[in-house]
């Protein structure tokens, strides 16, 4: 079965047990989390990211939910991940531009280049 990655942003409201979930299903990936955003990464199997995916678009947890990239992929850049946590970085977008729409203009390589910054850095926590 092909492997994807999958990037979608959403507003926050509460926060899920996301890494037992990913865990279970196989999916790696990372999670940027600020007041005023989530930028989630999902990465593995076709059916497990994007049954992932419908269930985070459903969760009343998360509103105006947007996919801002998708696509086949040969390696996950997070594997070791479950779900790799980033608090906000001072290079990622002001709380203005977002309110201001800027992951609506963003391109799939724009956002995936967020995440290749995330993983090159140290980590978190796990």
């Amino acid at each position: 079965m092909a492997m994807i990655q999958l990037v979608y942003a959403s507003r926050p409201f509460g926060f899920n047990e996301a890494r037992h979930c990913n865990t279970r299903d196989d999916i790696t990936g990372a999670l940027i989390c600020r007041a005023d955003m989530y930028l989630q990464m999902l990465e593995g199997e076709e059916d497990s990211v994007q049954a992932a995916y419908t269930r985070i678009e459903q969760d009343d947890r998360h509103v105006e939910v947007k996919r801002l990239a998708r696509g086949p992929i040969e390696a996950r850049m997070f594997g070791a991940w479950a779900m790799r946590h980033d608090p906000a970085q001072s290079w990622m977008w002001t709380v203005e531009e977002v309110e201001n729409g800027a992951l609506c203009r963003t391109t799939p390589d724009e956002v995936l280049s967020v995440f290749a910054r995330v993983k090159d850095e140290a980590p978190v926590s796990s």
